[in-house]
């Protein structure tokens, strides 16, 4: 799959996530065979106005290429001068966020509830393509309800104004992240445009990355909340995909070594107070499903230190008993 003159080394897409697909998270997926790994949202206003959270979001420094940076808000002009900002800083990719349906962004008329408004929808497009040389994807939704699934007029609004990939999560604005995504959507978009299609929506397994690609005959598929906590995922699909067998679970021993490195990354990248922050949910995601695992989480949030994290990560990965004695040991 090519965007402009990017060649993905595989059709697998990290999708864009909030407070998730930081630049330690990218890099991770990336080492396990993800293509493209596109960064948080990033908006457009704060980004303009020196926010160093938002700064911070599109810091991309030292991750494969291409490196791909999303931009989210609803006037032209300022996503035009966001775009400008990012691809000066290294973005060699911009994408525009027009899928998510949280609350917050909807009520300023960005992300998804955007899809109201074709009109709007080409004038960001026309804007944002015409401020940089990079090439532009778009992320979007099948429509705002299952009434207004608008997705096919919004695609063609996309290739029309020189957006260069389309990703499509196969739920609605309304749906939230409740329901099944369906892929007729998907389809039917694959079938009228030129430009690449990414499907998105409960892709949890090599076997489910399949079907999809089957199905929507889209050119690769975009993976975000089955990675949390199992950024190997991209190198299962990868090995399905070509031989059609299954990889084993990758081994605790290979799961604990990932899980330190990459939370001395988060340590790095955040500083230390932060870092401990953001990494309490990723240590409950690497541990979710394992013996004692409800106990050590609920002891982790508690953990104030890098040092008091790693070595209790150490203690569960130990042995069964590891959580259930970092518990007592906090209690003496």
């Amino acid at each position: 799959m090519r965007i402009g003159p990017y060649s993905l080394n595989s059709n697998l897409v990290v999708a864009p996530m909030a407070g998730v697909t930081d630049r330690p998270f990218r890099k991770l997926c990336r080492a396990f065979g993800a293509g493209l790994a596109v960064s948080e949202m990033v908006a457009s206003n704060s980004l303009l106005y020196g926010s160093e959270k938002t700064k911070r979001r599109a810091n991309n420094e030292g991750e494969a290429e291409p490196v791909s940076v999303q931009i989210v808000g609803a006037d032209p002009a300022m996503l035009a001068q966001a775009a400008q900002y990012n691809a000066d800083r290294g973005a060699q990719i911009i994408d525009i966020n027009m899928g998510c349906p949280a609350k917050k962004i909807c009520n300023v008329m960005a992300g998804s509830a955007l899809l109201q408004n074709e009109a709007l929808v080409a004038r960001i497009l026309e804007a944002v393509v015409t401020a940089v040389d990079v090439p532009v994807t778009l992320k979007i939704r099948t429509g705002w309800d299952k009434n207004n699934r608008n997705a096919l007029n919004v695609a063609r609004i996309a290739e029309a104004s020189g957006v260069q990939a389309l990703a499509i999560h196969g739920r609605t604005r309304a749906c939230g992240y409740s329901g099944d995504a369906e892929y007729d959507t998907i389809a039917a978009v694959k079938a009228e445009v030129g430009i690449p299609v990414i499907a998105n929506g409960d892709i949890t397994s090599p076997q489910k990355a399949r079907q999809v690609l089957d199905y929507t005959r889209a050119d690769a598929v975009m993976i975000g909340r089955a990675a949390q906590g199992r950024p190997w995922i991209f190198r299962e699909i990868a090995h399905y995909l070509k031989t059609g067998e299954a990889l084993p679970a990758p081994a605790a021993v290979e799961i604990r070594a990932l899980l330190l490195d990459h939370l001395n990354d988060l340590y790095a990248f955040y500083g230390e107070g932060t870092g401990v922050r953001m990494a309490r949910k990723h240590i409950a995601w690497y541990t979710r499903g394992q013996a004692d695992s409800a106990v050590f989480r609920h002891a982790m949030n508690q953990l104030q230190t890098p040092r008091e994290q790693i070595d209790a990560v150490e203690r569960f990965f130990a042995g069964s008993t590891g959580a259930i004695d970092m518990e007592n040991e906090m209690a003496a």
